[in-house]
């Protein structure tokens, strides 16, 4: 478990909204440059707005364990907003109180997790923002860099909800495209590699979604595609930027920023369970030619002349 704090002071707030000292706790399931960045973007947001703070933050490692010690000991400590990043996060800082403000961020399905029943607001106290992904996007990318693409192996661990959610999407789309799903799961960053590997031999190309365990341990991945040949597809953009091939995805940064807005909302007195949850919004093509190459496949020159980001 790490744990961060920053006392951050801006310029001096008229709001007596702000009164009292306002302390905003952050907590991640572990650390990878996605959930990074919607930490920083978090802490910015408020930053900018002028706003007095302390910032806390702490990464679970992994562990849903830890993570529960860590959102009751946030609760224990009585700080002003709690921001989980990540679907397991979130769902140990809800188990943890009902009545300290919750604003969650990079959750796949809330409802799919059982953090709210209503998107639009269910009355309790948590809101935030969602970093469902565009799978059938995904998949379209993969059939055009690969259009003999028939069997993607999907890397996932089980046990989170949002990567459970995420890969029965997928399912449905490879099915209205004729192509075959082989799943392969990791309940922890160390069985990452064997997953990979055991996929080897079986499927065309494999997809990492927005899994926080296969993506925490990425290296592994990105080893075994170049050494077997087999194109590795992510689910978000820093994955690409880390030895993926391609990806449609947003800004995690402006991720955290979208999720800061609404914890100045709730610092401004508003009642968490009446903010509908949002989404994050974007589109963003990237590349990486030289991965692809490492992986045995060339992208077509038309996406690279489109994309948004081209990693060199």
């Amino acid at each position: 478990m790490r744990r961060f704090a920053y006392a951050l002071v801006a310029a001096a707030i008229a709001s007596p909204a702000f009164a009292q000292d306002v302390t905003v706790a952050t907590t991640a399931i572990v650390e990878h440059p996605a959930l990074d960045a919607v930490r920083d973007g978090v802490r910015d947001a408020l930053t900018d707005a002028g706003i007095e703070f302390e910032f806390l933050y702490e990464s679970a490692g992994g562990d849903p364990a830890t993570a529960a010690q860590i959102a009751n000991q946030f609760v224990s400590d009585e700080v002003s907003v709690i921001v989980p990043i990540s679907t397991p996060s979130a769902q140990a800082v809800l188990n943890a109180t009902s009545t300290i403000p919750i604003v969650f961020a990079a959750v796949t399905s809330p409802t799919a997790a059982d953090l709210v029943t209503d998107l639009d607001g269910d009355g309790n106290n948590i809101t935030g923002v969602s970093d469902l992904t565009p799978v059938a996007d995904h998949v379209a990318l993969m059939m055009e860099i690969m259009p003999d693409l028939s069997t993607i192996g999907v890397l996932y661990n089980a046990a989170e909800a949002n990567s459970s959610f995420l890969v029965d999407i997928l399912k449905e789309v490879a099915a209205d495209n004729g192509i075959t799903i082989v799943e392969a799961t990791a309940d922890n960053s160390a069985n990452v590699q064997s997953a990979a590997a055991s996929l080897v031999g079986d499927v065309d190309a494999i997809y990492v979604p927005t899994d926080n365990t296969i993506v925490s341990a990425l290296d592994a991945v990105i080893g075994v595609g170049e050494d077997a040949g087999v194109p590795v597809f992510a689910g978000d953009t820093a994955t690409v930027e880390n030895g993926a091939i391609a990806t449609i995805g947003f800004d995690y940064y402006q991720h955290g920023r979208d999720a800061g807005a609404l914890v100045i909302r709730v610092l401004n007195g508003e009642d968490p369970g009446t903010i509908p949850v949002s989404f994050a919004e974007g589109g963003d093509l990237a590349v990486n030619p030289a991965a692809a190459e490492r992986m045995g496949i060339t992208i077509p020159q038309a996406v690279i002349d489109r994309a948004d980001i081209v990693v060199e």
